[in-house]
């Protein structure tokens, strides 16, 4: 079924949220393009045409989808040649076999709380909320959570979990032609759960809620206003100081002329929860600059950088993508990742153990890499009048800060949902999905601490971040060279291609470069756990 681009009538009131303070008020300047919302795994990069002209479509009826930001690392021989692998799943699969991988490594939740620091701050999130806005979600999220606490937190009570359905019960049946294309309930339960169990992670005595709202592909009549209706509820349910995690996005050119309104709108319900004391974030995105539709016949990229929407709007703190390396250090020798069978080239996936480095997440042998650029369409916010010579132009720029987003250095997920689509037990996921819901974990161990002192929750984040700006609070990602081909040059967010010899080459549309300080790569860079609680709560308790 296809959809032709929605009409302002479709939208519902035009009323408009206020401005954040000091600014970001949406500008008039923007793309026309058809409005269309892409859906994307990793397999649909390689049908991408890039460099395509977005433009060259109008007209056209396309199909509307939104796009997920989970990455799943490709199933791979067990073992490399040399008897060796890089990850090993810390339980037997449910059919008892113990899952390995050659060549992608692998974080337990133990292994993310050391590398972050988590496990110096002695609070794990008691008494806080943190809620997971999801298309559809999941039909065994609550037994794949249990699972997950199971194998890391069996020395603590089982999760404070709950999944809700505001808009009314999944039956999660469109397992093949649904709505959201092949298997897409399938496609996003997957997205669901990697949002509760990585959330948990950081905070696992915090309320995980789960919001599955169907369908997730049009944004006239369904798709997004059912989403912000569904998040207007959560905002009028749940305690000040829920903090909500969004795994989503789209380019913004994919709104066309209705931008400026309607983005007012959905501004409106995000200005709703800062006003609230609510902190909303979400994903920056998982193709660099490179902004995708899905037309009728495959699928096209615009030719102008793009930032991600929710993660431009001035309300919504915006996660990038880091690649942690923990423990082992990547060490390519080549710029082929695939040999000519379709196996992975061991010189390009080579790794030295030991190291602890963060770079910036730009995994060519996807290719993705983190998602961040100048806003379209909102102009600069007050707070990040101290980084416009970074952003260039009187825009929103973003990310904001970054955690670990990568495929090769994922995280470990549970998942028994659709056995016919994918094989039940442990994979490991990247994406900034990844990273989203961790940083939400993060900002409930805050407000937790803040409970405790008799201190407002956090809320709003952006104007708390620039305030404490570049320093202890965070890590800084620059860059970084590893091994001695030029995909190891990891220096910046632009996506790569592949070429008829099957290396890498950087593709036709211009990222940004990743710097010290801030950038639109990574933001801030990543946090040290109790540094950035300590900070941002200092900033907002001045």
């Amino acid at each position: 079924m296809s959809f032709g681009a929605p009409s302002p009538d479709d939208w519902g009131s035009d009323e408009a949220a206020d401005p954040p303070p000091g600014g970001g008020s949406l500008m008039s300047r923007r793309y026309v393009v058809p409005a269309v919302i892409v859906a994307i795994t990793v397999a649909m990069l390689g049908a991408t045409t890039p460099g395509a002209d977005a433009s060259s479509s109008t007209g056209q009826r396309v199909v509307l989808r939104l796009q997920r930001r989970a990455v799943q690392a490709p199933e791979t021989p067990e073992r490399a040649a040399d008897g060796t692998n890089a990850c090993t799943a810390p339980t037997p699969d449910p059919s008892g076999i113990v899952k390995t991988y050659a060549y992608y490594h692998c974080y337990t939740a133990q292994d993310i709380r050391a590398a972050y620091g988590v496990d110096a701050v002695d609070n794990m999130g008691a008494g806080q909320t943190i809620v997971l806005m999801d298309s559809y979600g999941s039909p065994t999220a609550a037994a794949d959570l249990q699972a997950f606490h199971e194998a890391f937190f069996p020395e603590l009570p089982d999760p404070n979990f709950d999944a809700v359905y505001p808009n009314g019960y999944q039956p999660f049946k469109n397992i093949g032609n649904g709505w959201s294309g092949s298997s897409g309930a399938a496609g996003w339960s997957g997205e669901a759960t990697l949002d509760i169990e990585w959330s948990y992670a950081i905070a696992p005595l915090a309320h995980i809620v789960l919001v599955g709202v169907p369908p997730a592909e049009t944004y006239g009549v369904q798709g997004l206003p059912n989403l912000f209706k569904a998040l207007s509820w959560v905002i009028a349910t749940y305690p000040a100081g829920t903090v909500i995690s969004q795994s989503f996005g789209l380019a913004e050119q994919t709104f066309n002329g209705a931008a400026p309104v309607k983005l007012s709108q959905f501004d409106t319900v995000y200005q709703a929860a800062a006003e609230k004391g609510d902190t909303v974030l979400a994903s920056s995105g998982d193709n660099g600059t490179t902004g995708t539709k899905k037309a009728k016949k495959g699928a096209l990229s615009y030719t102008v950088p793009t930032a991600g929407w929710p993660a431009s709007s001035p309300w919504v703190t915006a996660v990038g993508g880091t690649q942690l390396q923990y423990g082992w250090t990547w060490a390519p020798t080549s710029d082929v990742p695939f040999l000519a069978d379709g196996s992975n080239n061991p010189d390009y996936f080579a790794s030295t153990p030991g190291g602890d480095t963060e770079a910036v997440w730009n995994e060519t042998w996807l290719p993705a890499a983190t998602g961040g650029n100048a806003s379209a369409y909102y102009s600069m916010p007050s707070f990040q009048s101290g980084v416009g010579s970074v952003i260039g132009s009187d825009h929103r720029g973003n990310p904001d800060l970054s955690w670990n987003a990568a495929v090769n250095g994922g995280v470990l997920v549970w998942i028994t949902a659709f056995p016919t689509y994918q094989r039940p037990g442990w994979h490991v996921y990247g994406g900034t999905s990844a990273s989203s819901p961790q940083v939400a974990g993060l900002v409930a161990l805050a407000n937790e601490q803040q409970a405790t002192d008799g201190e407002a929750p956090l809320g709003y984040l952006n104007p708390l971040l620039y305030s404490v700006g570049s320093g202890a609070a965070f890590r800084d990602i620059v860059p970084v060279t590893e091994g001695t081909a030029a995909s190891g040059v990891l220096a910046d967010n632009t996506l790569w291609t592949y070429l008829a010899d099957g290396s890498v080459a950087p593709g036709p549309v211009a990222g940004n470069p990743t710097l010290a300080g801030w950038d639109m790569t990574t933001g801030f860079g990543s946090p040290e756990a109790a540094a950035f609680i300590a900070a941002v709560r200092a900033a907002a308790n001045a």
